[in-house]
């Protein structure tokens, strides 16, 4: 079956209570009934409250697989329905398993291109009501990912998403995620990874530290 979009989210802005504070959030998401123009900073319409986490042209748009919905539904009971992540593109047929940093996607008239697995924060937690849940979320490799906006447009629930492009040494998203997320390191994978194309700045920048710690573990 081909990708597709199956909704567009945009955030609801919502305060929640933690550690004796309140804390504004974007987490909140809702599908939106109309086609939304994707800029370089995101969709218009969105809402970001901490950027040094979610937002920036290398965090531009988020995205999360349907799929992953009917298996937390399924294993805790999650009502996750599109947007519960916080994803602002809900997607059907493009899990990480078959994405690569560097990966170039058209949707709409909207040119993607894959920078990183989601890295998830405490709001999550907040968002499912349980700090635990993100020991879990990261171990089931369900992450969803990151897109930078190569060429600016609009994208609507239906519109297909077709990869234009993948860079000749592709670094998959599985493999990245153990990297960035699981001990011990594999050396040499860390190796592979800094041979691929199209890792941002602060992305070599991480892999660089890790074959820093893989030398050192070695003396």
């Amino acid at each position: 079956m081909p990708a597709q979009i199956l909704s567009v989210n945009l955030a609801v802005p919502r305060t929640l209570r933690a550690r004796g504070r309140e804390i504004r959030t974007g987490i909140f998401k809702e599908p939106v009934d109309r086609r939304v123009r994707a800029v370089r900073l995101g969709l218009e319409g969105d809402f970001q409250v901490d950027k040094r986490f979610h937002g920036g042209p290398e965090k531009a748009v988020f995205l999360y697989g349907a799929e992953h919905g009917a298996y937390w539904r399924k294993t805790l009971g999650l009502d996750a329905a599109p947007g519960y992540f916080g994803e602002n593109l809900t997607t059907e047929g493009l899990v990480e398993s078959d994405v690569a940093v560097g990966d170039t996607y058209r949707a709409g008239s909207v040119l993607f291109q894959v920078t990183t697995p989601r890295s998830p924060c405490y709001k999550l937690g907040l968002r499912v009501g349980s700090t635990r849940f993100l020991k879990t979320f990261l171990e089931s490799g369900r992450l969803g990912f990151y897109v930078r906006v190569v060429e600016e447009g609009d994208v609507g629930a239906g519109d297909p998403i077709e990869r234009v492009s993948r860079p000749e040494r592709p670094l998959l998203l599985p493999d990245l995620i153990r990297l960035m997320f699981f001990r011990p390191v594999d050396p040499d994978a860390v190796e592979s990874a800094l041979g691929s194309g199209s890792l941002d700045a602060s992305l070599r920048e991480h892999l660089e530290e890790l074959r820093l710690e893989t030398r050192s573990t070695r003396l």
